[in-house]
């Protein structure tokens, strides 16, 4: 993992070989499972993970937004972390809702959090060990000190940065940025109109890790993004449906590549797709080199 920019992720093994630390009542280090499904955690998760749930616990349920201060504060306390906690992140579905998880603890200024590379399924792969007890450890004081904006894209953002010729990369299915489909096969649409935001190139979020789930090394990962026509040294804005697969790419480009300046658009395209006035396109893009 030595070629990526930077240290955030750890291998099974790593964890592995650290899980009594993680099972211990103590907030140095804490081991959490962000599913798609939260039921996989009452099925069997790795001894000493704290069950997040990414519906109730990562989203306001009132305003569609990132959690309120005040409640990720008590989120994270409750699960027995501190400011000073190494925070290792994993799930299910190649880690789509850990990686927002994971981008949520920077926005809100966690200082050292990482993602379990290959998340839940290449932990079983693997046959490690497995529990249905349910971690308890006493609660912390958590205080958020700072907002890190510079992580998050909002609508004005996304229009300020089409005037200014900003690239924006879509990482859904092709045949959702094609506007053939409004959700992955099976999820709740959501938004009333297919496409994606104009200028905006494809490059799915599915080609950035292998069939194991893990991340493919980084040479492969700059190559694919170099021939998409992104420029580590300029501003880069990524988008999905509902911001967290596009949390995944940029989890990649921010923190694996050492991208300078990426920016995840939170409200993505259920925001866009269903703003009054808002400018799509359809179809296949010419420049596009990848599906």
């Amino acid at each position: 993992m030595s070629d990526y920019a930077n240290d955030v992720l750890v291998s099974t093994a790593w964890v592995d070989e650290r899980l009594a630390a993680f099972e211990r009542d103590d907030p140095s280090l804490r081991l959490l499972e962000v599913d798609i499904d939260p039921s996989n955690y009452d099925a069997g998760h790795v001894p000493g993970a704290t069950k997040i749930d990414w519906e109730r616990d990562l989203q306001d349920a009132t305003t569609f937004d990132v959690p309120t201060r005040t409640d990720f504060e008590r989120l994270l306390g409750d699960a027995a972390i501190t400011a000073d906690s190494t925070v290792v992140i994993y799930g299910d579905m190649m880690n789509w809702f850990a990686a927002y998880a994971y981008w949520l603890f920077v926005y809100y200024g966690h200082d050292d959090v990482r993602l379990l590379d290959g998340g839940r399924d290449r932990w079983r792969a693997r046959d490690l060990p497995v529990t249905t007890d349910v971690a308890r450890f006493t609660g912390r004081s958590y205080e958020v000190t700072a907002t890190n904006g510079a992580v998050r894209a909002d609508r004005p953002d996304v229009e300020d940065a089409m005037g200014r010729g900003v690239p924006l990369v879509d990482v859904r299915t092709p045949e959702e940025y094609r506007g053939e489909i409004l959700a992955p096969p099976g999820w709740n649409e959501g938004v009333q109109r297919g496409g994606h935001i104009p200028g905006a190139v494809n490059v799915p979020w599915s080609q950035v890790v292998d069939d194991d789930g893990c991340f493919k090394p980084a040479t492969e990962l700059r190559e694919l993004y170099q021939e998409a026509g992104l420029d580590p040294e300029t501003e880069v804005i990524t988008y999905c449906r509902i911001g967290e697969r596009s949390a995944l790419t940029w989890f990649v480009l921010s923190e694996l590549l050492g991208y300078d300046d990426v920016r995840n658009y939170y409200g993505s395209w259920v925001e866009w797709g269903n703003t009054v006035g808002a400018s799509i396109e359809k179809g296949q893009r010419a420049e596009m080199r990848r599906e």
